[in-house]
């Protein structure tokens, strides 16, 4: 990121045409915000204790990383934990727990699938579009997907060291992590100072847009498919639940970019201490043991965002074993995953 940034600073000035600047501070910050990503990826690394032996390093690491672009390092890490011990569960996951049929109805103010016009190709373009542009913004301040345990959104405030989503035991750690993104704030600011609106905006502040944009694209789909159960409490069991994840192909940005985070998902949650040096090889030995639950797609993943946002709207089953619907019917019978 150095390096692209020294030659983008120092280089792109020098194009004879505005046109090609144009063009060339695009594509450098497109390509900033994939090596952002992929320092994202490395704190969280640290925030699982795969990047290093030492918990001091895992910790001091992930926070500068992740303090860097916003993100309370502690924070994130709580209740991402809590996440891991819980996936697929629907009352206990913390992020991207589906709607119900019911509460999907609620949110429409529908009495009936008929009245909704969520299966608007244009209503679902809307919605992608501020799931990408605003999502991670909004999970760390509302819990926006997640279990809605407090009365108010400030209460599931990733940044508020009362809130819900952590043990009394962590409230100095939430601190510390308010503490890193101040800084950043700071040195965001006294950037702008010095340099101006134009060098934060190209160097920090579209890498950060496209970071949390990538952010969202990867997790939605690796936790959002219409072939993937979600459990009610009394079938859910761990082993369930890591496999209730898929592993998806993104090229050769996914394999050296960010660091196999979309490859190796499944085998990540259920031994998420393998670093990801390693995680493709032991990810060849999950599946022969995992059979026909492993779930796998090397379908674009521009190609499923969009089915899976068009067809993950709301999950329904009578037997725990709950399935993604969507308000025309299409979805897998939730009995045959029974």
């Amino acid at each position: 990121m150095v390096f692209f940034g020294y030659v983008a600073q120092n280089y792109i000035c020098l194009l004879p045409h505005p046109a090609l600047r144009f063009a060339a501070w695009a594509a450098y910050t497109y390509v900033q915000g994939l090596f952002g990503t992929g320092l994202w990826v490395l704190a969280h690394e640290c925030g699982h204790g795969a990047f290093s032996d030492h918990t001091w390093v895992n910790d001091t690491v992930g926070w500068i990383l992740h303090s860097y672009w916003f993100v309370p390092y502690f924070s994130w890490k709580f209740s991402h934990g809590k996440h891991h011990k819980a996936t697929g569960h629907m009352d206990r996951d913390m992020v991207f727990v589906p709607h119900t049929k019911e509460s999907f109805m609620k949110k429409h103010h529908a009495h009936s699938l008929e009245e909704i016009a969520s299966d608007s190709p244009l209503y679902s373009l809307g919605h992608l579009l501020g799931q990408q542009l605003g999502g991670w913004i909004m999970y760390l301040f509302t819990n926006v997907t997640g279990q809605k345990v407090a009365d108010s959104a400030w209460g599931m405030n990733h940044f508020n060291p009362n809130s819900a989503i952590f043990e009394k035991r962590d409230y100095w750690y939430i601190v510390m992590s308010d503490i890193g993104v101040l800084t950043q704030a700071l040195v965001v600011y006294t950037w702008y100072k010095h340099f101006g609106a134009f060098n934060v905006l190209m160097h920090w502040a579209i890498p950060y847009i496209y970071v949390n944009h990538w952010l969202v694209f990867i997790t939605f789909l690796q936790h959002s498919d219409p072939k993937m159960p979600h459990y009610e409490a009394h079938q859910w069991n761990f082993a369930r639940g890591a496999a209730a994840t898929i592993d998806r192909e993104f090229g050769f940005v996914g394999k050296h970019i960010f660091h196999d985070i979309i490859e190796t998902h499944v085998l990540h949650h259920y031994c998420s201490r393998i670093p990801f040096y390693n995680a493709r090889e032991a990810s060849e030995a999950i599946k022969k043991v995992m059979g026909h639950h492993y779930q796998h797609s090397d379908e674009s993943m521009w190609v499923s965002l969009w089915k899976s946002a068009r067809q993950c709207q709301f999950v329904e089953g009578d037997n725990g074993v709950l399935m993604y619907r969507n308000v025309n019917g299409f979805g897998v019978d939730p009995k045959k995953k029974s």
